[in-house]
């Protein structure tokens, strides 16, 4: 894995060198835009509209529009000056429970290995996490953008799940068509109670996949191979806004009742063969 940071943990007097590492990747299918007259790929040009030409990497700075049109100009180096001490430290405030969290707050993980002579202040910091069972709270800025973060233990590595910081939280106050006062039905509550119930169990996550990133890649291949792909109507769900609530939970609590149906095997779709455009 590629380190995306080095620096230490701090917590109290202690300092625990530490390398980091993404762990997470994206396995999003990504595309290109592309000319269909002749298949080449569109570049994305930096243009200056007043001017009216490219302009190069060389030629750009940071700026900040403070009023419409007027902007305050940043170079690296005042950027830098103003990196906080956090840039090279994982400075732990406080530790808290995990409960305490609301999963709102998290935002991208990461793994953190010893770096160095520090293995030893590592596994100390990582033993005494797991037998108080708290995670610490903390503050870094990583690629000019400070955030807080999580620093919990998963095996027996430290991981590090960085936060939003209170005001950057939407209110709820925002979110529109909120119910103010909830009129709930006795029965139907015990049947969304009992569906809740019976649709419960461990948390498994090998059994959740990406059901649109498997067909867009089954798609491309019959794409390479000069096949079409196969178009689905997609079917009219729209409904009326009078629901039988009592009637859907009953249902859906004799489908989860009922044992799985037998497999059967998955039968390959028929595919027409089509000319293929050699694009040189």
């Amino acid at each position: 894995m590629h380190t995306v940071w080095k620096g230490a943990i701090s917590f109290g007097l202690v300092h625990v060198p530490v390398k980091m590492f993404t762990a997470t990747e994206d396995k999003d299918v990504h595309f290109r835009s592309i000319h269909k007259a002749c298949g080449t790929p569109i570049s994305n040009v930096r243009t200056c509209i007043h001017c009216d030409k490219e302009v190069g990497l060389d030629e750009i700075a940071k700026g900040f529009e403070y009023e419409k049109g007027k902007f305050v100009l940043f170079n690296e180096e005042e950027i830098e000056a103003l990196k906080p001490e956090s840039a090279r430290v994982i400075q732990i405030l406080d530790f808290v429970d995990l409960t305490d969290i609301d999963p709102l707050y998290y935002q991208k993980a990461y793994y953190l290995s010893p770096d160095m002579s520090g293995a030893g202040a590592y596994s100390l910091l990582v033993e005494a996490i797991k037998q108080t069972g708290k995670i610490g709270i903390a503050k870094i800025s990583i690629r000019s953008k400070s955030s807080l973060a999580a620093i919990r233990v998963i095996d027996n590595c430290l991981c590090m799940e960085t936060m939003h910081y209170p005001d950057e939280i939407r209110s709820l106050t925002q979110v529109p068509n909120l119910p103010e006062q909830a009129n709930i039905n006795e029965k139907e509550l015990q049947m969304a109670k009992m569906l809740i119930e019976q649709l419960s169990e461990k948390f498994d996550p090998e059994k959740y996949t990406d059901d649109y990133r498997i067909a867009m890649l089954d798609a491309i291949q019959h794409k390479i191979a000069g096949q079409s792909v196969d178009i689905v109507s997609t079917p009219d769900t729209a409904r009326s806004n009078v629901i039988d609530l009592m009637a859907a939970l009953q249902a859906s609590l004799e489908a989860a009742q009922a044992p799985p149906p037998a497999t059967t095997p998955r039968t390959k779709r028929k595919s027409t063969p089509k000319k293929t455009k050699e694009i040189s």
